[in-house]
């Protein structure tokens, strides 16, 4: 199928980006965890504010080796203890893997140095599914920011920290999101969020998530989704 192939990508395209844990381990133990895999993220969609010099012994100074500015954009996110989920566009023809390869490989590196581990620490390589419409678009942002309340971490989306949804809600000028795909879309942030509570649009939504449900990682969250 179209949508299950993650080894391409389009310029322009939309994708639904996850993976978890090898063995459904927990790949964020605290919160500098969460915090080191956002900088990887931030880091990399947006270099030209992050130029990082890193000291080595001997006072030799390297560069990281980042991509090239305005290659992305993050439009949404949730990083739960086992897995993540983003949405993001590809600007360019640089492809979205990149981008999650060198998130995912630095994080591996710093979490498998911080736990004295070896080996993978993701499960496989990540999925993809291509935004086909803008009702799916929609529609999976709002599956995205509602993960922490469906699997029953947290009961208020506005109490967990490691997801985009607060940045739709209140005014964050640092959020790492282009928020105006979404938001351009409605007069007001609650006007967004009311959208969802129609009828007539959570009717075509289960037409939209039907066919690529199969896909997610979050086991039994499907059930209660709508």
């Amino acid at each position: 199928m179209k949508n299950r192939d993650y080894k391409k990508f389009e310029k322009g395209g939309i994708y639904h980006v996850y993976n978890r844990g090898v063995g459904k381990m927990k790949i964020f133990e605290d919160k500098k965890d969460f915090r080191v895999f956002l900088y990887r993220l931030k880091e990399n969609l947006f270099p030209e504010k992050n130029k990082i010099k890193n000291s080595i012994p001997k006072k030799k100074i390297y560069n990281r080796k980042l991509l090239p500015p305005k290659s992305f954009n993050l439009i949404c996110y949730c990083l739960m203890p086992n897995h993540f989920h983003l949405l993001m566009q590809q600007k360019t023809d640089l492809p979205i893997s990149k981008i999650i390869s060198k998130i995912c490989t630095g994080y591996s590196m710093y979490f498998n140095k911080k736990n004295n581990r070896v080996g993978s620490l993701f499960q496989d390589a990540f999925k993809a599914v291509r935004i086909e419409n803008n009702e799916q678009l929609l529609w999976t942002s709002l599956y995205i920011h509602e993960n922490p309340v469906k699997s029953g971490i947290i009961k208020k989306l506005e109490d967990y920290e490691w997801s985009s949804f607060l940045d739709y809600t209140k005014s964050n000028p640092n959020t790492l999101c282009k928020k105006d795909i979404l938001l351009g879309q409605f007069i007001s942030p609650k006007s967004y969020l009311k959208y969802f509570k129609n009828p007539e649009e959570n009717k075509k939504a289960q037409n939209q998530m039907i066919g690529f449900q199969d896909l997610f990682i979050d086991e039994d969250f499907l059930e209660n989704f709508f």
